[in-house]
């Protein structure tokens, strides 16, 4: 399948999240227990997320990855504990949509790098993944990733 890439920019986005060190064999579980905890809080606050989970990554050492989960929210909200209160920066991003499950994402990945070079923008080394379903409802064929390079201005 074809992957289209995109250039677009949107507005800050307010978060709640909880920033971490991982390893890529620990993700899963620490993916579990992050959404639940910010779900959970979001839920004593009355308030929704704003949009889809999302990981963002500051760096691609599997065995130390410096990992950002949480949701986007309609407005700043304070954090708690380890759930902090931040904001995914606005500005130039490129995008492109997966389809398929998470272990063949490198596709996307190989994509969007050479989108961003074709287009001679410069990525600033974070990569966002929103995760627009979930494998609890969803075959993993069907699983939709929208990967996000924010660009340097």
């Amino acid at each position: 399948m074809a992957l289209t890439c995109k250039l677009v920019q949107k507005e800050a986005q307010p978060v709640l999240s909880i920033r971490t060190f991982t390893t890529e064999a620990e993700l899963p579980a620490l993916v579990g227990r992050v959404y639940g905890a910010i779900a959970q809080y979001l839920g004593e606050l009355g308030e929704s997320p704003a949009g889809p989970p999302f990981a963002a990554y500051y760096n691609m050492d599997m065995q130390h990855l410096d990992t950002e989960l949480g949701f986007p929210v309609g407005k700043a909200l304070p954090g708690r504990g380890e759930i902090q209160s931040g904001e995914i920066p606005g500005g130039w991003r490129a995008s492109v949509l997966y389809t398929g499950p998470y272990q063949g994402m490198g596709s996307g990945y190989e994509a969007l790098t050479e989108f961003v070079k074709a287009s001679g923008r410069e990525a600033t080394g974070v990569a966002i993944e929103f995760y627009l379903n979930s494998p609890m409802d969803t075959p993993v064929d069907g699983l939709q990733t929208l990967i996000v390079f924010p660009l340097k201005d």
